[in-house]
């Protein structure tokens, strides 16, 4: 049976991005005179929010540029990127498509809220979300469970009513923290890594499966 509610990560899961954002981050850095990284390790956030890695960052450096700022390079880095390589996982998308009208759709990204716009418009998938929430508009993000917590909320469906769709280790630690089923796909991480989800899948095909709908979707 097809859950309630169904919320879907946006980075690593509906796109091909955490490569990206890697390189955006890379480039923003260096930019700034940092090509080494300045003590930033990208792998350590991913999953997480943008802000809480420039804010670390400029915790580590005592610089003249502000948070904003430093989050609007990025993300001009990023966007570019994006509309360049388009890089979305197709089955993704048609799963997405196949949901819409069969249960509600939430999305929950750890992204700003202009990345997630891009990708809905390179996607096609703006209508299929009931709701879409950033990382950046709740209190904390991701492990904290406040993101999905909020889109249940909007929703109007119970968090246990609710399965979430990740690929990162924080994704993961918010669903189970908001008291939701999570799947993992192992998009980002191998599927030994991703245990403490309820159920790990490697392909849409089973992910479609897994959800309840009867036609296998091509990946």
């Amino acid at each position: 049976m097809v859950p309630a509610a169904v919320i879907f990560d946006m980075d690593g899961v509906i796109v091909d991005s955490e490569p990206l954002h890697e390189r955006a981050t890379r480039e923003t850095l260096a930019a700034l005179g940092y090509p080494d990284g300045g003590g930033i390790r990208f792998r350590d956030y991913v999953g997480r929010s943008d802000g809480e890695l420039w804010a670390d960052f400029l915790r580590r450096h005592r610089l003249s540029v502000s948070l904003e700022e430093l989050l609007a390079m990025k993300r001009r880095h990023l966007l570019a990127l994006l509309a360049s390589r388009r890089p979305l996982f197709g089955g993704a998308v048609n799963l997405v498509r196949r949901l819409q009208g069969r249960t509600l759709l939430g999305l929950a990204s750890g992204s700003e809220r202009p990345v997630i716009e891009a990708v809905l418009d390179l996607s096609g998938l703006r209508d299929c979300f009931a709701v879409t929430v950033s990382g950046m508009e709740v209190p904390r993000g991701k492990p904290a469970p406040d993101i999905f917590l909020h889109v249940a909320n909007r929703l109007k469906v119970e968090p246990q009513q609710c399965c979430v769709i990740e690929d990162s280790l924080p994704g993961i630690a918010a669903g189970r923290a908001a008291g939701m089923r999570v799947v993992a796909i192992a998009n980002t991480h191998p599927p030994e890594e991703l245990r403490d989800a309820d159920y790990v899948v490697q392909d849409y095909e089973s992910l479609a499966r897994w959800l309840g709908l009867e036609d296998s979707a091509d990946r």
